[in-house]
């Protein structure tokens, strides 16, 4: 494990985010404090993730002691509509048609919060999928229930192997953790 000099908190439920973050190699506890996902109906697409991941920071601002508080939100983004995590299988079948035969974007924002403050980034990755077939989204709804993902699909699953056409960005900014990034804000407090 890369040692830091202060205690890493992921405020992130998500499996995938864990993995990635002990994939990079630091040790971190999950903590998850309740955050509406909220944000300006006229903001721009581009800003809502970052906004977002820096939102579920500022839960942890008040009793911030000797710690870093690593926060994550991701968005999908086809023809400037934001798509967010289907509430039920119709949604999901709405959403991944939307994406078919289209290529859309996904947008990772990350905020680490230290007693330093706040430092908020971004990053927008490409995604090119093939046309679907109904059969094709009613198999990965009905086997992968992706309800937790933006835009009802996760790239590392059945359907990014079959649908996916190409890519541009990071793998890891669409599997919702730009790694490059991380590593990068965490890099002040890496311990040698």
């Amino acid at each position: 494990m890369i040692s830091l000099s202060r205690p890493l908190i992921l405020a992130s439920n998500s499996p995938r985010r864990q993995q990635l973050l002990r994939e990079l190699g630091f040790d971190f506890t999950v903590q998850v404090r309740p955050t509406d996902e909220i944000f300006p109906a006229n903001m721009p697409p581009a800003e809502v993730a970052g906004f977002l991941a820096q939102h579920k920071a500022e839960q942890f601002q008040s009793d911030l002691e000797n710690q870093l508080v690593l926060c994550a939100d991701t968005i999908v983004v086809v023809e400037n509509e934001i798509l967010n995590k289907p509430a039920n299988e119709a949604e999901a079948q709405v959403m991944l048609q939307k994406l078919s035969g289209r290529t859309h974007e996904v947008i990772t924002g990350i905020c680490l919060l230290s007693s330093e403050g706040f430092h908020t980034l971004s990053d927008i990755a490409k995604v090119e999928f093939k046309a679907l077939t109904n059969t094709e989204v009613n198999y990965y709804i009905h086997h992968y229930r992706p309800f937790d993902k933006a835009g009802a699909y996760g790239i590392q699953e059945w359907i990014g192997m079959v649908g996916i056409q190409r890519i541009e960005g990071s793998f890891y900014t669409i599997m919702g953790l730009p790694l490059h990034q991380v590593y990068q804000l965490l890099l002040p407090y890496i311990h040698v």
